[in-house]
This record gives structure tokens, sequence and C-alpha cells, in this order.
């Protein structure tokens, strides 16, 4: 789209997706979205982006996703996927050039094992820094994970290799990093302490094209999630 700026209520809906291309709809600051966006980069693919208000969607957008959410893929003609993981694969499924997914069966249920593990994981990176900006003592959680990045750091130890799929970037590194791109954002940069493995998986991932391409400075995620924690997301912010 010409702007990446969001649509909100009462806003018209964008035009049809051009044929031979995909629309992502996203958030710029959305983790979730963000793997969307690391996979269509990776492979790629050619598409635009429509940004939404989340706190105030747009009437058109419901009626796309009633729930509402991003990141949402809809095709030229008008097919809509949501939920991230889901769009994830429908893209590596239907775009076959770099595949992301192991072909073998087993190595692929192994990479949608880890990634259910992780979604355990995430609401930590929530919790902790709304309890600590509550001035609640959120010590337990820390402890707790801490304890999820050691097991993460033993996975890398016991596969001897540098990424969670071999010694290449595979979808279930993708779908991850999004939550370590954000760690000093959260102020849990210091829970990777011990996990050496995992220390050098996010330095080695900082290091890609794609991860590079998709980031935002530390300053503007750390100005938007102010907004955000203070209630009033400013979902343009740097614009």
């Amino acid at each position: 789209m010409a702007s990446e700026k969001c649509f909100a209520k009462g806003s018209s809906a964008p035009g049809l997706v051009a044929k031979g291309q995909i629309r992502l709809y996203s958030m710029r600051f959305c983790p979730f979205a963000h793997r969307t966006r690391l996979v269509l980069h990776a492979k790629g693919i050619k598409h635009d982006t429509v940004n939404i208000n989340l706190k105030d969607k747009p009437e058109w957008f419901l009626k796309k996703n009633p729930l509402g959410l991003v990141p949402t893929l809809e095709t030229s003609s008008g097919q809509v996927i949501y939920e991230s993981p889901i769009t994830c694969d429908y893209l590596d499924e239907v775009y076959t050039d770099k595949k992301l997914l192991p072909a073998d069966p087993f190595q692929k249920a192994q990479q949608k094992m880890m990634l259910e593990n992780f979604s355990k994981i995430t609401p930590y990176f929530y919790k902790i820094p709304l309890g600590k900006n509550n001035g609640e003592d959120m010590s337990v959680l820390e402890g707790e994970l801490k304890e999820k990045f050691v097991k993460l750091n033993e996975d890398l130890v016991n596969k001897k290799s540098k990424f969670f799929g071999g010694n290449a970037i595979t979808m279930i590194d993708y779908m991850m990093w999004p939550w370590f791109e954000r760690l000093e954002i959260f102020e849990l940069k210091h829970c990777l302490d011990g996990t050496p493995e995992l220390k050098k998986w996010t330095d080695h991932m900082s290091v890609d094209q794609t991860v590079k391409a998709t980031m935002f400075p530390t300053e503007t995620y750390k100005a938007f999630y102010k907004t955000y924690t203070d209630g009033k997301p400013n979902y343009d912010y740097g614009l």
C-alpha cells in the first residue's frame, strides 16, 4: 500500500488484492504479525501490507476476519486465512520456493511440538513487564521464564546445531524470533544469562537478512510500548 499508516473504524476499505499477489493485514509492532512478515520476506513473496488499528478496528476488516486479529492474509480470489502459525504454514505450502518447513513428516511434527511448547512461553513476555509496571514483584515469574530458556538452551545443546531445526534457519526459528527481538524492550534480556547456546542463537538470528529487514530500532519499539502500556497505543509511531 502507499502508506503504512493504520486503517481505523470509519476508513474506506482498500482496493482488491492484485492478481498474483497476496495481502497481509498487520500491525507494525505486533509480534504475531511479525512472524508472517518474516516468512513473506524470507520466501520473497510479492505482497502488499494493510496495517490495522487494533483498538478501533475498521468494520470492513471485521467482515473479513470476525475475530479482528492480525496477522490475516487475503488472496486475490478473496480467500482469507488467519492465526499466525496457520498463515505461515499456508505461505510455505502455496509458495514452494525456499521451503521453511522440513519435508520429513517427523521433523515437521517436531517443529509443531516445539511451537506448541513455545506458545506457553509467550505470555511471560507480557505478564512480567505489565506486572513490573504496576509495581508488582515479578521475581517468581522471571525465575520460571529463565527455566524455560534453560530448556531451550538444552535443546540447542542436544541438537548440536546453530538453529532449532538444524544449521540453517527454518520455520521454527522465525516463529520464535519476534519475542527474542523484543527482550530488551520487555527488560528481560538478563533472563538469557546462563544460556550460552540460546544467546548464540539470538546472535545468529540477528544477522539474518530477513530478520534485519523486518526489525525496528530498539528506541522505536520502546516508544511504541510506552504508548501501549499507557493504554493509548500509537500504532503509527514513527511514520
